[in-house]
């Protein structure tokens, strides 16, 4: 593998991935609230410092799994384990980007935009990552503060919650267990040499994971259109939404009855694409 430069290595450390995806959903909190019409400038502040705590906050997850890391062929070479960046350096990093953002939040959104954005970074640091080297419900207690952003946006540009932040909210946390359990059955034998504690970890035949697949996947489906119901979005979004959803199910059965490494393979891509579209969606919808 390359060896990474060293400001190459700070950006990997903020995971990039997740803090798009953190974004995307932050602002689509924001824009379904706001129907479009909130100022630029408190939406270019609050993705400044949405991406700031995330970042940071995948930076102290990174120094705290260290260690772990290390032990693991798919993260041996995070550039904490490899070398890159010394511990310290990434502590200090992590603290300093996260507490920034916070205080941009609080300052230039409001503080329930704060709170929220804190509250993430607690449960994804202190809750989460300490509890995937203990129990194999780290998956649905980390799919929590994976749910938050879109409140965020949504606090964002009203100041407050609303029971329409919480279908997001809900849809997003469903969602996350069938794209994290396809992970976790793929890099179980890392996981397991890492000592985290994951569902195919705990129970190698993987029986109980399969059927919290089907259960999620099932469930789905129908919160997913509940938009529909209450009159958030309409018959657009609701013969998408379906038919995605549809998509997924029959995807996660396959890779169900199989059990195989190749269909796992497909059912992360079918969950990374069903989100996107999802939202996608949403805002089509809304503006027809």
């Amino acid at each position: 593998m390359k060896r990474l430069s060293k400001l190459s290595a700070y950006y990997e450390l903020t995971k990039p991935r997740i803090m798009t995806m953190v974004l995307v959903t932050t602002a689509l909190g924001f824009y379904l609230a706001s129907e479009g019409k909130a100022p630029t400038g408190l939406f270019a502040y609050l993705l400044l410092g949405v991406a700031m705590v995330c970042g940071g906050s995948s930076v102290l997850n990174h120094y705290l799994e260290r260690e772990f890391d290390s032990k693991m062929e798919r993260t041996k070479n995070r550039p904490i384990p490899s070398g890159i960046i010394a511990p310290e350096r990434a502590l200090s990093f992590g603290i300093v980007l996260a507490l920034a953002g916070i205080f941009i939040l609080y300052v230039k959104v409001n503080i329930l935009t704060a709170f929220l954005s804190l509250l993430t970074s607690f449960l994804y640091i202190m809750v989460y990552t300490p509890m995937k080297r203990f129990s194999w419900l780290n998956t649905t207690v980390g799919a929590f503060p994976g749910a938050i952003p879109p409140l965020g946006g949504w606090a964002a540009a009203t100041g407050s919650l609303s029971f329409e932040a919480g279908i997001l909210f809900l849809i997003l946390f469903i969602w996350q267990h069938p794209h994290f359990y396809a992970i976790a059955w793929m890099m179980r034998e890392d996981y397991r040499r890492g000592g985290f504690k994951m569902l195919p970890v705990v129970e190698p035949t993987g029986e109980r994971m399969f059927r919290h697949i089907t259960w999620w996947s099932y469930i789905l489906i129908p919160v997913s259109l509940i938009p529909v119901v209450i009159g958030m979005s309409g018959a657009i979004y609701c013969t998408g939404a379906l038919a995605a959803g549809i998509l997924l199910l029959m995807t996660s059965r396959r890779f169900v009855l199989t059990r195989s490494n190749m269909l796992a393979r497909r059912l992360l891509p079918a969950t990374v694409v069903y989100l996107p579209v999802l939202l996608f969606l949403i805002v089509i919808d809304l503006n027809f």
